[in-house]
């Protein structure tokens, strides 16, 4: 399978499509639920999956499948030891516009923000 990433570098966009196109991108990895809990849980840094198991309700299979979508996206990086995984963050932006939504809609509906 090939690993798409969400790549821009300052001047390598020069049409305002691709900007759109990169966007879209970033939404539409970010576009389901599970995905914004999982990056939730990584922003204070590297987690193995029996962690995210253990602060998530979901399978191990669904897990997995979602962890999978945000590496080849390169939003995660993960690394093995012995037989564990561990995941963190390695695309910022990513993290940074989860945090900035899910806390402006969290204030909007009285709810205490977990991002």
């Amino acid at each position: 399978m090939t690993k798409r990433t969400i790549q821009a570098t300052p001047g390598s966009v020069t049409e305002p499509d691709q900007v759109f196109e990169l966007a879209a991108e970033v939404f539409r990895v970010m576009s389901a639920p599970m995905r914004l809990k999982i990056i939730s849980h990584l922003c204070d840094g590297e987690r193995n999956v029996s962690y995210l198991l253990s602060k998530i309700d979901t399978t191990q299979p669904n897990m997995s499948q979602h962890l999978t979508t945000l590496y080849q996206a390169g939003v995660l990086g993960k690394r093995r030891e012995g037989v564990q995984i561990y995941y963190r963050i390695i695309d910022d932006r990513v993290a940074a516009l989860c945090r900035a939504v899910c806390t402006q809609i969290a204030t909007e509906a009285n709810f205490e923000p977990t991002a």
